[in-house]
């Protein structure tokens, strides 16, 4: 063997040595990087797997019912075929355009759909359908203009995309045929929400479409059919403002509670109660939504979807609310209402609630509106200005301060002061609507007496009357009246389950003492009709300031169109406070009110003295200025006119009060119109009437009709 081929001989080994090095390394990179996958990234990608394979969506569920007191629906839900699509991870917008070119033969898309679309959509659509096209729109050199400019990444798409859309003409447009402008209804629906989550195409689709549909979902992916509710308020407008709204699909979640439904779990294009009942019981009425999962091949295509949560429809409210007996108290505002209008330019409102003293229910919660259009004048309602909006109340706070004079020791029961006009240095006198000599309080609240009022304020702090001096009161008298005012709920939130409620306005003149008498005849603060019924109630049984409750019981959802299903969690009457004030005094002004509704001259006598079911309670009117926004309601000058706020508050019976009421009527031009008596008579009338009826089983369902 020669020196050379001895040398070939070993170099054999070291090559097949560095040759195994080699494997063995390449090898061990592999098991490395095989345990990386397996040990700490095993689970993210089986999720991804999953995630694609096995992708869950969330359905709505049926929204929770709106029952009266007497079980009558008043909001429901009716049932809709619907056409739905989810977009899947990975859906590519070819592919939705194919679908929406397979749906376009087989469904009918609203013209209203139709009509939403705007340029932008047509040209987006235009670009999509002619992309060689609608790539020649921007130059190459425009784009390396832009880059110059240190635009890039999407920024700089997003300006590409804006140029392109601008140098699109009508001509283009013109080119979309009346099919191709369906397909984008159709398309434009499918794409308007997000990944994951089903988008109606169409709801109340005819049996046909929806059949047609149900035979063909293996060839439409994403694509499903099933059956969505929709709101529906069974009465047209009846107490239709505090029911509330709920959104669409199509809205969503509303932006300013974006976070607070997101974090528990709905999703961007949920429905939920927008305002007053339908957003103060979310909670409630909502739901939980029915969960179904999609499973797919490896290509992504749906083989079967599964029911992983059948999920469980909205809890049914039972409201405390009559709305047979609601229907009547519209109907007599608005009659009413009308009847006045003639000679009274300035009216245009009139509120009433009612309520049971003894729990705090709401029976009914009613307020109407005169608007003028189109020359024309139209009667909206207004119940939510039962709670939104305050006036000057005038006499009917008078028990108040006959019982803070009395809790004060500035006066006892059966304390007499002469009636007859006051006169402070500096002021125009100040009287009551009659002399009435010499009277004690219960007088003086029969037959509403101011001076007596007037007199009970200057006790309450510490000022003798001395005619045409100057009058020196401090600020803490205002405060001491008000602390007792508000333990009856003048001045304070009334404590309703409803949102917006206003506390009233506090008058701007304390450093002014004569304002002090004004107060305490109610025609300085401004209170709302509810903190009027509440005050009312708050005397009637006895010294309790109830919660006024507008939901009696939340219940379980049936099956069964009219059932409204066991109870699931009964309301329960809440005290907010007892007013700090001796039962005598509590029965010496109930016996006041009495008098002003049963004997001799009381103020309104002329309306319930003849009342079967003996009623108490108080009238009032307050001097004021129009707080309208019409031209009508002020002069020449632009400054608003002079007027009265005429009300009423009473109960009945009034040795065992069921029923308690609140009239307010702004902005009357005659204050001896009685148009705050010819309210009040009526809608107490009407909850008599209908409570005999129910006894003797004469009611029947309500007639949802509205009158004019």
């Amino acid at each position: 063997m020669t020196k050379h081929e001895k040398k070939s001989g070993r170099a054999i080994p070291t090559r097949l040595n560095i040759l195994f090095l080699c494997v063995f390394l390449l090898f061990s990179a592999m098991i490395i990087q095989l345990g990386k996958v397996q040990i700490f990234d095993g689970e993210t990608y089986k999720n991804e797997v999953e995630k694609r394979e096995n992708a869950t969506v969330s359905l709505s569920v049926p929204r929770g019912k709106i029952f009266d007191r007497e079980g009558n629906p008043v909001v429901d839900n009716t049932s809709l075929r619907t056409i739905t699509y989810t977009k899947m991870k990975g859906v590519k917008s070819e592919d939705i355009l194919k679908t929406a070119r397979q749906l376009v033969d087989i469904i009918e898309m609203p013209q209203e759909d139709i009509d939403k679309l705007n340029e932008t959509d047509k040209k987006d659509f235009w670009m999509q359908l002619n992309p060689k096209l609608a790539e020649n729109l921007v130059s190459k050199k425009e784009i390396d203009t832009f880059r110059e400019k240190d635009i890039s990444g999407k920024k700089l798409d997003k300006k590409i995309e804006e140029l392109k859309r601008k140098r699109v003409t009508d001509k283009n447009l013109q080119e979309l045929t009346e099919k191709d402008i369906k397909v984008l209804a159709i398309k434009s629906k499918m794409t308007s929400g997000y990944q994951m989550a089903p988008q109606i195409i169409k709801k109340d689709v005819s049996e046909k479409e929806f059949t047609i549909i149900s035979e063909g979902l293996a060839n439409l992916p994403g694509v499903d059919v099933s059956v969505d509710w929709e709101r529906v308020y069974v009465n047209d407008g009846l107490f239709r403002s505090v029911l509330g709204n709920v959104s669409n699909s199509d809205e969503g979640l509303p932006s300013e509670r974006l976070d607070y439904y997101l974090v528990r779990d709905y999703s961007r294009n949920d429905r939920v109660g927008k305002s007053y009942i339908e957003q103060q019981y979310e909670d409630v009425l909502h739901g939980t939504k029915k969960e179904v999962r999609s499973v797919a091949d490896k290509q992504g295509n749906t083989i079967r979807t599964e029911t992983v949560s059948e999920g469980k429809s909205g809890k049914n409210l039972t409201l405390t609310i009559d709305m047979e007996l609601q229907k009547k108290v519209e109907e007599s505002i608005e009659k009413i209402l009308k009847a006045y209008k003639g000679s009274e330019s300035m009216l245009d409102r009139a509120f009433v609630v009612m309520m049971n003293p003894k729990n705090g229910q709401v029976l009914s919660m009613a307020g109407k509106r005169l608007v003028e259009k189109d020359g024309k004048t139209e009667v909206e309602d207004y119940a939510l200005g039962t709670m939104t909006s305050s006036y000057e109340l005038g006499s009917t706070v008078k028990g108040a301060t006959v019982l803070t004079g009395f809790e004060t020791n500035a006066i006892t029961p059966g304390t007499y002061f002469y009636d007859a006009p006051m006169k402070f240095k500096g002021t125009k006198e100040k009287k009551s609507w009659k002399e009435f000599g010499n009277i004690d309080d219960l007088r003086a609240l029969q037959v509403s007496s101011n001076v007596y009022m007037f007199n009970t304020a200057l006790k309450i702090a510490g000022v003798d009357y001395v005619k045409n001096s100057s009058l020196n009161i401090k600020q803490e008298y205002f405060d001491k009246m008000r602390y007792y005012f508000r333990q009856f709920g003048l001045g304070v939130p009334t404590g309703i389950d409803l949102p917006n409620e206003t506390a009233g306005q506090i008058g701007k003149k304390d450093n002014q003492p004569g304002f002090l008498l004004d107060y305490s005849i109610g025609q300085y603060d401004t209170y709302t009709p509810l903190q009027l019924v509440q005050y009312i109630s708050t005397i009637a049984n006895g010294g309790y300031r109830m919660k006024p409750q507008i939901v009696q019981e939340v219940r379980e959802q049936t099956s069964q169109k009219d059932e409204i299903g066991k109870v699931v969690h009964a309301v329960e009457p809440i005290v907010l406070n007892k007013i700090d004030m001796k039962e005598e005094y509590i029965n010496q002004v109930k016996e006041g009110f009495r008098r002003v509704f049963q004997e001799g001259d009381g103020t309104g006598v002329r309306a319930f003295q003849k009342a079967s079911y003996k009623p108490a309670g108080k009238t009032g009117t307050a001097q004021t200025v129009y707080g309208g926004e019409s031209d009508i309601g002020r002069n020449e000058k632009g400054e608003r006119r002079e007027c009265y706020n005429l009300t009423l508050a009473g109960y009945a019976p009034y040795d065992n009060p069921e029923v308690a009421f609140s009239v307010v009527v702004p902005w009357v031009i005659n204050d001896k119109s009685g148009i705050n008596s010819d309210i009040g008579k009526e809608v107490l009338d009407a909850y008599f009437e209908l409570k005999n009826k129910r006894l003797t089983g004469e009611t029947t369902k309500i007639d949802s009709s509205q009158e004019g």
